[in-house]
């Protein structure tokens, strides 16, 4: 069917006036804007011929006042003429003007006198230049500010030069101001020159008659001037829109670039909307400014009007022309809207069945079951999965109540209460969440489920979409896995209790192995003794031998007490660059000549808390290790750091806190180990030193040690590198504490006071006893706690409880001596003990104040220790 014209006629039309009256408007607003800006410039240039005119008058004025100061006389004294011309604030008040003068003229009679007057005066190199022969000689006598740009136009002759003459001629004959032309200011220095001129005005004797010309020539005395740089003078003439216009001035009535006084140098590339010419006369003298509007003002007072009526035309055309045409066209587009949406509507009703038929091949075929009922609770979907899972055919169950279907009869009741609130609610506990129930086979059995239930708005409330996993498979793995994880515990456990046991036989047969070999040494010894036989000497050797291997049988036990980290420790804050400076010289010795020693302190915060003895052993068992593992030449190196452990850091190691560290590594140029050797480094009596070189205890003392100490230890090796041993000890911000040291060891002292000796094995209280007698002490001897208090409440004095940490009976020793204390608060205690347990130690250390000897100890150990305790308790008490 053909189309009818009409709608695009009308189209047109409305088109063609719109757009008409658009550019009826855009003109109109084009023109008023044009108008503004003309306006605005007219002004601007009115305003700016204005002020300069103005300017130039006061500046006259200034002058005037100059004159009428001077009465006649143009030799004004230089202090006065000072004052007055620095009370007008000439660079405050009037920018552009740089100083007020007077020029004198100078009789040529009086030239040598006057230049000699004015000498004395304090300036010596004052002359009248330029040089040469003048009718008139003129001389710049003063001018304010006498600075150092205006004192080289001091003693100028003006009048020698044409334009200044002819300015000053004319300020003479007229008696007004005159204004000379361009010229350059003696003033000007050989950097930033500026054009300028002079305004002057004629002074003349006082007194004198000054009507006509030849009176006024008769008269004349001198000059006051003002120079000026043009630049400065027209500086701020336009305040905050000095910008608004391009102003070029040219001296005289015509332009030529020999009389272009301002503006002179700036190219204007782009014409300007707007420019003007104008004549002023300023002190008898003619300028010609020529004046053009600058982009600064034509974007200041530009106006986006017309843009913006044009734009709004366009766009209201546009949409008038949209109306005409929906209105011409409605019926057709209606009938084509009504064919489109049916066509559309069809193609939706078909993807929508697509869409469905889709989606049941998708739950028929999931691995899910999936149940879907109304809001009275009966089942109206149920796929393959559901009848899998439950037993009943779909055709068995859609139609049937879910809660009687698949619900277990002990949970109905909580489901139907539940099913009732969601469909007021459309929420519940299971809504939108996967959760395990158990549900209801057909067969009756109980089956584990994972239930996931979705709400559906419907007219009459709310449905239920619920997608089930069937558990039972699951369930069955997870109580295999469980079993297999217990059998895999137990043979875990007894792996770990055979591996234990292992240990502690290697352990145990290691300390019997040594300590049968200490027995054998003194059990043979002091069979020789009481065999008889051999000289004295034979005997003492014999004695010697004894007393050595008790000290080494001590030093094995005291290693695996640091293995064990059951060592009592006496700790104190230790700076460990001052430990090793006091080792330095043991340790060459023990490293011999071949071994070069290398010691690096990278950062000198290297306090910690630990027991310096122990700290000695231990850097000297690694120093051992090391030069026997360079067999006697290479280089050790031993380095202190102050290192911080951040989590990253201390995460592989699980009994490292993060924190600040003191490190210190033992370095040498070794055979190293290998990772096999490493893994066993700190078992006890491992060793890959032959038979008779090694005991295999030193590396575990040290390890025990530093892990009883708060730190970590770490060994890095390579064969053939080299090893490095590393040890990270807990950094302390306190001071090094200084302990005073032991009498020396050749002199034992002993004493009269009462010692009360407690020790429960007989053998060794009369041992201990007797060591006592013999350094003249008195000794009383109880077999227990009991005993020993038993004599302290009788009041007997002592001065010493000497006690053993194990003891028998009810009465312990940390017990024993609180009450002796509370009975004589003045005596002093001494432990001894082979293994302290926690009674005096906690922490690996000795509890604060507690003095401990640890067995087996030497007489002299004994006598120092008890006498050092006793002369502590006197000085106390003093």
């Amino acid at each position: 069917m053909r189309k009818s014209p009409i709608p695009f006629i009308a189209v047109l039309l409305t088109l063609l006036f719109a757009l008409t009256a658009t550019y009826e408007l855009w003109r109109n607003a084009r023109v008023s804007a044009d108008k503004y800006l003309a306006a605005e410039f007219d002004f601007r240039v009115r305003d700016t011929l204005t002020q300069i005119v103005q300017r130039m008058r006061t500046y006259e004025q200034v002058l005037r006042g100059t004159k009428a100061f001077l009465q006649g006389a143009p030799h004004k004294a230089r202090n006065e003429f000072h004052v007055y011309i620095n009370t007008l604030q000439l660079t405050e008040q009037f920018p552009g003007i740089q100083g007020i003068g007077i020029s004198e003229i100078i009789p040529h009679a009086r030239l040598t006198s006057h230049i000699a007057e004015v000498r004395q005066e304090g300036f010596p190199n004052y002359t009248v230049w330029p040089p040469g022969e003048r009718d008139i000689l003129t001389s710049i006598t003063q001018i304010e500010p006498f600075d150092e740009r205006n004192q080289r136009a001091f003693g100028f002759d003006m009048y020698s030069q044409p334009v200044r003459r002819t300015a000053m001629a004319q300020a003479r004959d007229s008696g007004r101001a005159a204004l000379s032309g361009k010229i350059t200011l003696v003033q000007e220095s050989g950097t930033g020159i500026q054009p300028g001129f002079l305004m002057y005005l004629a002074v003349y004797r006082a007194g004198m008659d000054t009507h006509t010309v030849e009176q006024r020539r008769n008269s004349i005395v001198g000059w006051v001037y003002a120079p000026f740089r043009i630049a400065d003078f027209l500086q701020g003439l336009g305040g905050e829109r000095s910008s608004d216009l391009t102003i070029r001035i040219y001296d005289g009535p015509v332009k030529s670039e020999a009389a272009c006084l301002y503006g002179c140098t700036s190219a204007n590339s782009t014409p300007a909307l707007m420019h003007v010419t104008e004549s002023i006369h300023i002190a008898g003298r003619p300028w010609l400014l020529e004046i053009q509007s600058s982009p600064a003002l034509e974007r200041r007072l530009s106006t986006t009007a017309p843009e913006l009526i044009a734009l709004s035309g366009v766009v209201v055309a546009a949409l008038l022309s949209l109306l005409a045409w929906s209105l011409a066209t409605r019926r057709a587009r209606a009938t084509d809207l009504a064919e489109t949406m049916t066509r559309e509507l069809k193609a939706s009703h078909d993807r929508l069945e697509v869409e469905q038929d889709r989606m049941k091949v998708i739950l028929e075929n999931s691995h899910e079951a999936f149940i879907a009922i109304d809001e009275q609770g009966v089942i109206t979907d149920w796929n393959r999965q559901a009848e899998r899972t439950f037993g009943w055919t779909a055709a068995q169950a859609i139609g049937r109540n879910l809660a009687k279907t698949i619900i277990p009869e002990d949970q109905r009741d909580a489901h139907n209460a539940g099913f009732q609130r969601f469909l007021k609610t459309g929420t519940g506990p299971v809504i939108n969440r996967r959760i395990e129930v158990s549900a209801l086979h057909r067969n009756g059995t109980v089956v584990p489920i994972e239930l996931a239930i979705a709400a559906v708005r419907s007219e009459n409330g709310y449905t239920a979409n619920a997608f089930i996993r069937d558990l039972t498979q699951r369930k069955l793995a997870e109580a295999h896995e469980a079993e297999r994880q217990k059998t895999l515990d137990e043979t875990r456990q007894a792996l770990q209790q055979a591996q234990k046991m292992e240990a502690v036989g290697k352990l145990t047969g290691g300390v019997a192995h040594d300590f049968n070999n200490v027995l054998q040494i003194i059990s043979g010894n002091i069979q020789m003794l009481l065999y008889g036989g051999g000289t004295k000497e034979q005997h003492e050797k014999r004695l010697h031998d004894v007393m050595g291997a008790v000290d080494k049988a001590a030093n094995l036990s005291s290693q695996l007490l640091a293995f064990a980290r059951r060592q009592p420790l006496q700790p104190r804050v230790v700076n460990v660059c001052t430990l090793l400076g006091a080792m330095d010289d043991m340790v060459r010795r023990v490293l011999g000549a071949e071994i070069t020693v290398e010691t690096m302190v990278i950062d000198s915060r290297c306090n910690t808390l630990v027991d310096p003895n122990q700290l000695e052993n231990v850097i000297l068992n690694l120093v051992i290790n090391a030069r026997d593992a360079m067999n006697g030449r290479g280089t050790l190196t031993i380095e202190v750091d102050h290192v911080e452990m951040g989590n990253d850091d201390v995460e592989p190691f699980p009994d490292l806190l993060p924190g600040h560290y003191v490190l210190l590594a033992i370095s040498d140029t070794g055979v190293g180990m290998n990772a096999d050797v490493m893994a066993q480094a700190f078992e006890p009596f491992f060793t890959t030193k032959p038979v008779g070189e090694g005991t295999g205890l030193g590396l575990s003392m040290v390890y025990g040690f530093v892990k009883q100490s708060g730190g970590h230890i770490k060994i890095y090796s390579e064969i053939g590198q080299g090893t490095s041993v590393k040890i990270y000890l807990p950094s302390s911000n306190e001071l090094e504490q200084h302990t005073s040291g032991p009498a020396p060891k050749d002199v034992v002292i002993g004493g009269n006071e009462t010692i009360l000796l407690v020790e429960d094995d007989l053998d060794i209280q009369s041992s201990v006893g007797d060591m006592l007698l013999e350094l003249g002490y008195h000794v009383v001897t109880a077999n227990d706690g009991a005993s020993a208090l038993g004599i302290l409440n009788r009041g007997a004095a002592i001065d010493l409880l000497f006690t053993d940490v194990v003891m028998p009976g009810p009465v312990s020793s940390t017990a024993l001596v609180e009450q002796a204390k509370r009975i004589a608060p003045q005596i002093a205690v001494l432990f001894t003990s082979g293994y302290t347990q926690n009674a005096i130690v906690h922490g690996g250390r000795l509890d604060p104040g507690v003095h401990l000897l640890s067995k087996p100890y030497h007489r002299d150990q004994m006598a120092r220790m008890v006498r050092q305790i006793l002369d502590q308790r006197t000085t106390a008490r003093a």
